[in-house]
């Protein structure tokens, strides 16, 4: 810790005198307060940081600082015995007698999460506000496994207690490298805005590095897919989520925007031709695709399901948790030995069904909705 006194000569008054100002630097941030004494400018001396001369007023203004700085060094030992963190911020607030609430971690966190709940279907998705309550979730669970504490102050969260949580959930929680930093990030969001606000001196996560893993994404293949077009399926549900899957494999639709879709979505396209027009739930951005023969007898098949009838939806799409579930019940009766997932359809428009068949790349990227030419690049 570091201090100085030093004549503010921006801030003189109309009179033409300059203020004097304490300036105390703790770990290379500035404290700057205004001491509410006055000089003329060829009466301070820069260099001892005090007023030239011993008349009454250099004597008297002098005897001032040095009460100051008496007081300045008794703030940082009350604050070392009572074994609270000496920052800039913390050592203002008790130079001025503000007895701030100490912030903690938790109710921040909780808060945000709240806030994201109310925006569901505004600003956010229910699975991102989902990723926020496992984040929390595994927050807390650190907390305990490394600190067994309840809970932490925002200014003890530093480098290393991002580290050691990234090992935790990397070790511990068993997450891989994805999920790891996604859970890193949706913390670090919660950080970056303690940050922002003013109630941490410094980013933590600047000296933190997490790279993301480009993972192989699986698709099927244009025999694959021919096969499961061409299935025979004597229970009506699972030629339901085959025909889904398949409405997904020649739009590039993911489920929720797949379930999303009504009558409205679809309409004529400057070609004359039926295409769908919506916008991506994930990413906001739009998309246009056109209508390829499967995808609008699909379309035709269900017009009048009641699911579709009932909900005043274009497809009769059950859940994500059932789709995906019976979708593996429909590769084993396809002699196919990919996991499927519904989101493989997704992959295999990209892939299979138009790069493979020479659709330019801008053009893939324009109907499945990315915002970055980059993110469809890692399918061709």
């Amino acid at each position: 810790m570091s201090i100085l006194f030093y004549a503010k000569s921006a801030k003189s008054s109309k009179e033409g005198l300059t203020p004097i100002y304490l300036r105390v630097t703790i770990d290379g941030v500035r404290v700057e307060l205004s001491t509410s004494k006055f000089v003329e400018r060829s009466k301070w001396n820069s260099n001892a940081a005090k007023v030239k001369g011993t008349s009454e007023e250099a004597r008297t203004i002098n005897s001032y600082l040095d009460i100051l700085k008496s007081k300045v060094y008794e703030v940082e030992k009350d604050m070392v015995n009572n074994d609270l963190e000496v920052t800039a911020q913390q050592f203002k607030s008790k130079f001025l007698g503000i007895d701030e609430k100490q912030r903690t971690l938790i109710p921040i966190f909780e808060e945000h999460n709240k806030r994201v709940k109310e925006l569901i279907g505004k600003d956010f998705a229910q699975n991102t506000y989902k990723r926020y309550l496992t984040s929390l979730r595994h927050t807390k669970d650190f907390l305990k496994h490394q600190y067994n504490i309840s809970d932490i102050p925002i200014t003890k969260i530093d480098t290393a207690f991002i580290n050691d949580f990234d090992f935790y959930l990397r070790n511990t929680r068993s997450c891989n490298n994805n999920s790891t930093l996604k859970y890193i990030r949706n913390f670090g969001k919660i950080v970056k805005q303690c940050y922002a606000n003013g109630w941490i001196e410094r980013d933590p996560f600047l000296n933190y590095r997490g790279k993301v893993k480009e993972v192989e994404r699986l698709y099927l293949s244009p025999e694959e897919l021919q096969t499961l077009i061409e299935k025979e399926f004597k229970m009506e549900r699972l030629a339901l989520v085959r025909d889904m899957f398949v409405f997904s494999c020649f739009t590039g639709l993911a489920y929720v925007d797949v379930r999303n879709l009504t009558k409205s979505h679809v309409s004529f396209g400057i070609d004359g031709e039926k295409w769908i027009f919506t916008y991506r739930q994930k990413t906001e951005s739009e998309s246009k695709i056109p209508l390829l023969s499967i995808p609008l007898s699909i379309i035709d098949k269900y017009a009048n399901h009641p699911r579709s009838v009932n909900q005043d939806k274009l497809l009769p799409v059950l859940s994500n948790q059932k789709m995906n579930a019976y979708l593996k019940e429909v590769a084993d009766l396809c002699g196919i030995e990919k996991e499927l997932t519904f989101h493989i359809a997704r992959h295999t428009f990209a892939t299979t069904v138009t790069l493979s068949n020479g659709v330019p790349i801008e053009s893939v990227s324009k109907m499945l909705g990315h915002k970055d030419l980059r993110t469809t690049q890692h399918y061709a």
